[in-house]
């Protein structure tokens, strides 16, 4: 399979949710080989959109010259898209938002309804793509956190999207937090492997993987501790 992998992180692979992502895909490789490309997205030169629809009039190609060409045409050529970041003010980090503004190309102006809702026509045949979310946050728990990041994902991507959540990131980051960051680990990395066989994760072991690691009381307590 091949996986894009989009780390909207801007701390690259010291990124605390790059930890839960890199053992994701440890878990995919325990079930077969994988292609994957990480991409940190803050290094690529990627313009704001300007929502000036050109590139969905002159068949998906945008005004701005830039990195963005490049990772159109990776998307085009991948199995999986995985975008994997850190919770900012409920969202994504303004560099991944700016590039997800900018895959416009690969839509035309056409609209048609689907379902209940209205979709623009596609003018790149990506049906075989899937998508995973892998998100994390300093918050102690995922309630009143994840749900605007997690509904824009289901948004824009309504099929073949996976979406892990996981509270308390910070401490994959933290060589004393083993204890309980390390079974963490290894949980996600059974969730790898049973999406490589069978493109789905258990919801008990989603919510297994989403549950805080330790009580949330102590966890607020050891973050406002080292302020």
């Amino acid at each position: 399979m091949k996986i894009l992998v989009l780390n909207g992180s801007p701390k690259r692979d010291k990124s605390d949710t790059m930890h839960i992502t890199r053992a994701f895909l440890e878990g995919m490789r325990d079930a077969a080989p994988q292609e994957i490309h990480e991409i940190d997205v803050i290094d690529r030169h990627i313009e704001y959109c300007t929502g000036c629809f050109a590139c969905k009039r002159n068949g998906g190609t945008c005004i701005y010259d830039d990195d963005m060409r490049a990772i159109l045409d990776e998307i085009l050529d991948s199995d999986l898209l995985l975008f994997s970041f850190p919770l900012y003010c409920y969202g994504m980090p303004a560099p991944l938002k700016a590039l997800l503004d900018r895959t416009m190309p690969l839509s035309s102006m056409a609209m048609r309804k689907v379902g209940d809702r209205y979709e623009h026509v596609g003018q790149a045949d990506f049906s075989r793509l899937r998508y995973m979310m892998i998100c994390g946050c300093g918050f102690p728990n995922s309630r009143h956190n994840f749900e605007p990041a997690v509904a824009q994902f289901k948004q824009c991507f309504p099929c073949n999207h996976t979406i892990l959540t996981i509270p308390e990131s910070p401490m994959f980051n933290a060589p004393e937090a083993a204890v309980v960051t390390e079974p963490r680990l290894r949980l996600v990395r059974k969730s790898g492997k049973q999406y490589a066989e069978t493109g789905e994760i258990d919801t008990s072991l989603l919510a297994e993987i989403g549950s805080p690691m330790i009580p949330e009381e102590q966890y607020a307590a050891i973050v406002n501790g080292g302020m």
